[in-house]
């Protein structure tokens, strides 16, 4: 079920900084308590391959989130021991040097299942063992959530592993949003700071189309 229109969940997990220090966040509250919009995502796997041009694409667009009030976190299932591997490893080496952001370890995988984004295609029950055996990693796909300053989700997205994000469609997501809560005018497809919106009435998307779709 989509979180879009409704508050992300409340729940408290681990994290860790680049400079290795541990800590617990709630990323609902935190949205909350700093007045900023949220940027979430997810990803499968440390030492992986599609995963680390991702990290890197968010940490050289930080700065552009932060101009938007927005903060920026990483997340998968991984242990923080191994997220500061990872963040001591040189890109040479397919590490994560560099990543100065705030990523999630979410080994206990409460928030992850909460939000429905784990890779498990099957359970059954073994009665031999009297266990539950699963098909897939039980690893994250690379979900996106967008979070706003009361907490409440306004994107999510989902790719499958092979697939990385365009980083610049979120941050034109943030605008966009930005500009429906301080204009209070609606954004047509294609929209970019900068260009024209409108008023979600009929006057206001017949004007729209007569001006901008041939």
């Amino acid at each position: 079920m989509t979180l879009v229109g409704r508050k992300f969940p409340n729940i408290e997990v681990n994290a860790i900084d680049e400079l290795g220090d541990t800590f617990k966040i709630n990323i609902l509250e935190k949205a909350k308590a700093e007045n900023k919009k949220v940027l979430l995502f997810w990803y499968p796997k440390d030492f992986t391959f599609v995963c680390p041009t991702e990290l890197f694409a968010f940490q050289q667009n930080l700065s552009e989130f932060e101009k938007r009030n927005t903060i920026v976190i990483g997340a998968s299932c991984d242990t923080a021991e191994v997220h500061f591997a990872w963040l001591n490893t040189e890109k040479d080496n397919g590490g994560i040097e560099g990543v100065t952001y705030p990523i999630v370890s979410d080994s206990n995988r409460n928030l992850a299942s909460a939000l429905g984004i784990l890779d498990i295609m099957k359970e059954d029950f073994n009665e031999e063992t009297n266990s539950v055996v699963m098909e897939g990693d039980n690893v994250t796909y690379r979900a996106t959530y967008l979070i706003d300053e009361e907490g409440t989700v306004f994107h999510e997205s989902i790719n499958h592993m092979p697939l990385g994000r365009n980083v610049k469609e979120f941050l034109r997501l943030v605008d966009a949003y930005t500009h429906v809560q301080e204009k209070g005018e609606v954004c047509p497809a294609n929209w970019e700071e900068g260009k024209q919106a409108m008023n979600a009435d009929r006057a206001g998307v017949s004007d729209y189309l007569a001006n901008h779709v041939n």
